[in-house]
């Protein structure tokens, strides 16, 4: 076997985050990033390039841990809470907006199956300022459960050899949760530092959107991990929690962020710069009738989109002190209305904006193709029609939904 290649290096400063207290605040602090982050966002997009000064701002403003439960120290802020401020955020740079978001699930599967222990030390980092990223998902399995990574005990530490792919948020990375079986074939979470020998970070994501969210491949081989670092995650889907919904619910606030920024854009270019139709009669693109219909049906669109993630947040809220088989499909049922909607209007805002801005629209120095891009590319990250069966199934069978990340 070849020996591995260096790791991708990046600028990977001591954390220094403020801690953020409530949800009032967590919306406020996002509101400021997301004003900090939109500034040269169609720039990074368009370098594929992330100064490290903007995620360190961004990691340490205190949003990467606003998850954590209030007795560990956190905000444990509302599920609906995190949803909007992934949206506030990923309006701005939804890139940016996605990197924390198995850093979020990540976090999640701490709460779920780690020993008291394992939070207090992990939280702590967290509300520090590290940054977790995931190394969970393969490229070349025949679905996306094939897992190939295998994690095997050996004393007081885990060794753990494979590939994996799709890796968000690697390269910014203080720590990176690595996914294998073990010798029964149940999954297992490992986190490790970043710099482990037997763990390299491969900076190769080329995807046409979602261009620097550095979601690449990592290498894994011969690599040792205390047995403290170990979470059994399989037990998130052994038994009823809200692993799944929160995974999807934090997937879908992102897509809501790209509709938003469509709309936003959208507004200002044919108020500015888009010309009305010549059968319209009218002086300004923004006096079109057709025009003015048509962005109407998208604000209903993406606030009705908007309504369904809230929603879908407080029926996770209401699952999360006693989580059962029927309140756990309940919210998953409610997440997957929520992904069909802003999936839907994150396309479909994203194409309007050219049709209604006109050719003009179309020139790279304004960088809207990165919100088609976004938009195409993040929604792919599980099948929406899917969505509509599990709906459907619900309401025709009473069938509750499989457990597992994607539901």
């Amino acid at each position: 076997m070849p020996p591995l290649p260096e790791s991708a290096h990046y600028d990977i400063r001591e954390p220094n985050a403020q801690r953020i207290v409530s949800d009032a605040q967590a919306i406020e602090v996002a509101h400021k990033i997301a004003a900090f982050l939109l500034e040269g966002s169609a720039e990074r997009d368009r370098n594929r390039e992330v100064p490290p000064e903007v995620v360190e701002v961004y990691s340490n403003s205190g949003l990467w841990g606003i998850t954590v439960p209030r007795e560990f120290g956190g905000a444990e802020v509302s599920y609906a809470t995190l949803a909007e401020v992934i949206a506030i955020v990923s309006a701005a740079d939804p890139s940016l907006g996605q990197i924390p978001q198995n850093h979020f699930c990540l976090l999640e599967d701490i709460r779920l199956q780690g020993s008291d222990e394992q939070k207090r030390f992990f939280f702590d980092l967290a509300l520090k300022g590290n940054r977790f990223a995931n190394a969970l998902s393969e490229t070349g399995g025949k679905n996306v459960q094939d897992i190939q990574t295998r994690l095997r005990h050996d004393g007081d530490s885990v060794l753990i050899d494979g590939r994996k792919g799709y890796c968000t948020g690697s390269l910014y990375a203080h720590w990176i949760g690595v996914l294998g079986l073990d010798e029964q074939n149940n999954a297992q979470l490992a986190f490790v530092p970043r710099g482990t020998p037997g763990l390299v970070i491969v900076d190769d994501w080329a995807s046409i959107g979602q261009r620097t969210t550095s979601s690449g491949t990592v290498l894994v081989e011969g690599l040792r991990v205390p047995a403290f670092n170990v979470f059994p995650t399989h037990r998130s889907y052994d038994v009823p929690t809200l692993a799944g919904p929160f995974a999807q619910i934090t997937t879908s606030a992102i897509d809501a962020g790209i509709a938003r920024a469509a709309l936003r854009d959208t507004i200002a270019f044919v108020r500015e710069q888009a010309r009305p139709w010549i059968d319209a009669g009218v002086e300004k693109a923004s006096e079109d009738p057709l025009t003015i219909i048509q962005v109407g049906e998208l604000g209903i669109r993406i606030e009705a989109a908007d309504a369904l993630l809230e929603r879908a947040g407080k029926v996770m809220d209401a699952a999360r002190p006693a989580p059962d088989e029927d309140s756990v499909a309940r919210a998953s049922v409610a997440v997957a209305k929520a992904k069909v909607l802003t999936t839907e209007v994150a396309i479909d805002a994203t194409n309007k904006l050219f049709e209604l801005g006109g050719t003009r629209s179309t020139l790279a120095r304004h960088g809207f193709d990165r919100h088609w891009r976004n938009a195409r590319v993040h929604t792919l990250h599980d099948p929406v029609r899917w969505k509509y069966h599990l709906v459907g199934n619900w309401l025709l069978n009473d069938k509750r939904p499989p457990r597992h990340d994607w539901n």
